[in-house]
């Protein structure tokens, strides 16, 4: 528990920012394998993968300000990279008797974004060097697209696609959020919202695409365009992506909310929900069978159900403690005030998207 007067020294926004996000990871993984079925599915998947994991990583970004030091990186994302691996390991072989291996520089389903994050913060204090960085990691973005790596090779493809939201994060200025939130661009932005989901509803053209063309994993011939279509599409998707990251963030409530706890609790969700669904996918046809709107939105019903049981205390002990594991033989040590954002803060990445991490 933080005391009230840390308690005063959170922003809510971003706490409450986080939850919706990571209500929408849950949302956009259980209906994978449903969201064909049915037009309403459809949708959702179209709107979740069109801007969540870039608010994701843009957030991380704005936390990320403060370069760390390798040896606290390794503590608080490698080694619980390798702990999840092995917990997925268990999973997939023993319990759902998936065939496996034990691939750590192949992350198994969610676990990218991990791996990702330790590239993104130990490169990103060398990139910020570089004259015309944001440009570019923009074109590093789109030009992964035309290679034929390995899609999942060390989160690689991801890692650099991703990257531009990243670094637009480390260098995002609270005030100007502040600024615009005016009632006039509240209202500027709940039209470009929704204006955005009546395309997604209405406009035909899209659906001959792949949601994939979101996922920042495919390079352009898997997704079937040619190198230049893809290029074009990809930065349509940078575009939808930081536009809907900001304007929802100028709707999301200030206020600390019921639900705001469960921002600072996002890395137990990360992990269980995806367990969760492994096992559900892989012992049974449940979630690929949805096909009403009452299935639908029951499914949903149940995503926010888990969202907040994997944000309760038995959970983020569990993932709090192993980001308190250290290397073998090493003795683990109080870090000095100075290493973080603020006096006496524990660096927790229980929470998925920092005021820590």
């Amino acid at each position: 528990m933080m005391s009230s007067g840390k308690q005063q020294s959170r922003d809510y926004l971003f706490d409450n920012y986080k939850v919706l996000l990571i209500a929408l990871v849950v949302m956009g993984h259980f209906i994978e394998l449903s969201y064909r079925n049915n037009d309403f599915l459809y949708t959702v998947k179209w709107l979740i993968v069109s801007f969540h994991m870039p608010a994701f990583i843009f957030i991380s970004g704005y936390f990320s300000k403060r370069d760390l030091p390798l040896k606290t990186l390794i503590q608080k994302l490698l080694i619980p990279y390798l702990v999840y691996e092995l917990l997925y390991y268990a999973l997939y072989t023993f319990i759902i008797e998936k065939p496996t291996e034990l691939y750590l520089l192949y992350p198994k389903f969610s676990l990218w974004y991990i791996q990702a994050l330790f590239f993104w913060r130990l490169l990103t204090p060398v990139i910020r060097r570089i004259p015309g960085y944001m440009i570019l990691s923009v074109i590093a973005g789109l030009l992964v697209g035309c290679s034929d790596m390995p899609d999942n090779l060390l989160s690689i493809p991801r890692t650099l696609v991703f990257f531009p939201f990243f670094l637009a994060g480390t260098r995002f200025d609270r005030s100007l959020l502040t600024r615009f939130r005016t009632r006039k661009n509240q209202w500027w932005s709940g039209i470009f919202i929704v204006s955005f989901v009546l395309f997604l509803i209405l406009e035909p053209g899209h659906k001959a695409l792949s949601p994939k063309i979101f996922y920042g994993r495919y390079n352009y011939a898997y997704l079937g365009q040619t190198a230049l279509d893809g290029i074009l599409c990809r930065l349509f998707c940078y575009a939808i992506g930081f536009a809907m990251t900001f304007a929802i963030a100028l709707l999301i409530s200030e206020k600390r909310l019921r639900c705001s706890f469960a921002g600072s609790r996002t890395m137990a969700v990360y992990l269980f929900h995806g367990l969760t669904y492994s096992f559900l996918k892989g012992s049974s046809n449940i979630l690929s069978g949805i096909d009403t709107i009452t299935g639908s939105i029951l499914l949903l019903g149940f995503c926010i159900l888990l969202t907040a049981i994997f944000s309760l205390s038995p959970f983020t002990h569990f993932t709090n403690m192993v980001s308190g594991l250290t290397l073998p033989g090493k003795r683990k040590q109080v870090p000095k005030t100075d290493d973080f954002p603020l006096p006496k803060r524990r660096f927790l990445p229980g929470n998925l998207l920092p005021q820590n991490i």
